[in-house]
């Protein structure tokens, strides 16, 4: 007699993940004292079920990519912070840590995200606005003071210098005489998305792909557990996306990337495991949960039929989600808490493994600490208060969220099969295929909020004259020219001809196919800059000039 499907998935993949990590608890009910299976499952498991949707754990995760989920582990809870210099964003960090944030994700400012030292005359006036402002190694050690590296996971949202911020975590970790081996963490490392949706790229596709590789590469050998790339739908839907296009946009880039490793000599279960995505969270929630059900149903087809993955770590796409700020109004911005919420809500029930929630002053300016502090107990409250932790996927079965799962699966694929008629992701883009795409729906969108057959409450209805009495965080000017002593200090100290034979070192390698890696490590420790190492690779590289997509 052989198993049911059911007694097959708890043998195989439920019993062995107990017995690394037992469940939170060991009973789970209702406020009326009602039991929670852990997953619940329609009378008549039959064949289709198990092709679409399956068991938690288990090909083709649209049901979670852990056999245990929430029950397991509660999700990751971010706070996307950074901004001035290096020691106010690491007063932010570690009171975010005493309030119960698990992880760390660093916001930089812009400057730092393009390649600029806070000295540098294209970087006046934008030190520390956005994010935190990070020159060197040394203002790379004051960020993290006082932060267990082996003990606290850290995203970095950085894409064109994404390497050479690595770079300076693994000498500071090495410095501290810690393994890089035990590091946790993810950097955002997605340049494609850049070119399509955000803007702050630095070098022409090729060399920029070279860079992302020889993370791969480099990571895979001496950084197991970091995520080397979290490949980025949540830009793409802040650019004007709808959900579909999200879907379809990120998982093509997914494929560049899987593509790119294969062609630089990598295995696709070398790079597949260490794959990360992050996703918006937007007020339809509905289509939001369905949203995450179906890009995991998609990506674990893509891993194993069309790259021949065969480590079922690379089938599972796991992934990061932040709530929707283009969502957030600055009228009646009390408001937000409640989009937020549901937006939050949307993400833990369609399965996200780390979550950030967007504060409710957003709209205004950088966040507060009590409005950051509002946004981390929205997690805390679901997580602890609501019951939605408590069983997994639990909207599986609805009519309405399958309908929805298999419609949004379906129209994605054929985006992607549109893109790979065009050459794939990369020919569409410098096609402006994607661009395209992008702006049509956002100005669809803007449309139906103009004629008011979209309803933004607060704005085109529903609207109350008032004044916000919220406080706004505001960055003190002095910052700027801080940042500037500080690097005069740093280039004064340290041994010049030292630097520069790093920097001549690292430029040579760069005309090559050397991986970049260890000589971006050895330029930090030798207190080059992140402005000069990217000086020297511009020189080399040059820069991506946009084309019009009108």
């Amino acid at each position: 007699m052989t198993d049911s499907p059911l007694d097959a998935w708890i043998r195989e993949t439920l019993e062995p993940a107990l017995s690394q990590q037992p469940e939170r608890r060991t009973a789970f009910e209702t406020s009326s004292g009602i039991p929670l299976e852990r997953v619940y499952l329609p009378e008549d498991i039959d064949e289709e079920y198990l092709r679409r949707i399956g068991f938690p754990g288990q090909f083709p995760f649209t049901r979670g990519v852990q056999p245990t989920m929430y029950r397991g582990r509660l999700w990751t809870m971010r706070q996307y912070a950074g901004y001035a210099s290096a020691e106010e964003s690491n007063r932010r960090y570690r009171y975010l840590l005493e309030q119960g944030q698990t992880g760390l994700s660093v916001a930089f400012d812009l400057p730092t995200q393009i390649g600029y030292d806070a000295d540098d005359p294209m970087a006046a006036g934008e030190i520390g606005k956005v994010g935190v402002s990070i020159s060197s190694l040394d203002d790379m050690a004051m960020l993290l003071e006082g932060i267990p590296l082996d003990g606290v996971s850290i995203s970095m949202t950085i894409n064109a210098p994404a390497a050479i911020l690595l770079a300076m975590v693994i000498s500071l970790a090495r410095r501290q005489g810690l393994n890089p081996a035990k590091l946790r963490g993810t950097i955002q490392n997605d340049i494609l998305k850049e070119y399509v949706a955000r803007g702050t790229y630095i070098f022409p596709p090729k060399p920029a792909m070279r860079l992302i590789t020889d993370v791969f590469q480099y990571c895979h050998q001496h950084v197991p557990h970091w995520n080397t790339i979290s490949i980025s739908g949540y830009h793409i839907r802040e650019a004007g996306a709808n959900a579909v296009q999200e879907v379809a946009f990120t998982l093509a880039d997914g494929i560049a990337y899987v593509q790119a490793a294969l062609d630089a000599g990598l295995g696709v279960d070398d790079v597949g495991p260490q794959l990360a995505f992050f996703f918006a969270s937007h007020n339809h929630f509905l289509e939001e949960v369905a949203k995450f059900r179906a890009a995991r149903r998609l990506w674990a087809h893509i891993m194993r039929d069309r790259f021949g993955a065969k480590d079922s770590r690379s089938w599972r796409l796991r992934f990061h989600t932040q709530t929707a700020g283009s969502t957030l109004t600055a009228q009646q911005p009390m408001n937000n808490v409640v989009r937020v919420t549901l937006q939050a809500l949307a993400a833990v029930l369609g399965g996200t493994q780390s979550l950030h929630t967007n504060s409710m002053d957003e709209a205004l300016a950088l966040p507060t600490e009590q409005a950051v502090q509002v946004a981390l107990r929205t997690q805390q409250i679901l997580a602890h208060e609501a019951g939605a932790a408590d069983t997994l996927d639990p909207l599986a079965g609805s009519y309405a969220v399958e309908a929805l799962t298999d419609q949004i699966e379906d129209r994605a694929q054929a985006y992607l099969q549109h893109i790979d008629e065009l050459g794939g992701m990369l020919a569409a883009i410098e096609a402006g295929y994607v661009q395209r795409e992008i702006q049509e729906a956002a100005y669809r969108a803007q449309r139906a909020i103009d004629q008011k057959d979209a309803i933004v409450v607060g704005v085109n209805a529903f609207q109350a004259e008032e004044a916000s009495s919220l406080e706004r965080l505001r960055v003190d000017p002095s910052v700027e020219e801080r940042q500037r002593q500080r690097l005069a200090a740093l280039r004064a100290r340290r041994n010049a001809a030292r630097t520069t034979a790093c920097l001549d070192r690292l430029e040579n390698a760069a005309r090559g196919s050397e991986n970049l890696m260890p000589l971006f490590m050895e330029a930090v420790e030798a207190d080059a800059t992140l402005g000069e190492i990217c000086g020297r690779l511009r020189r080399i590289w040059g820069e991506y000039q946009a084309s019009s997509t009108l």
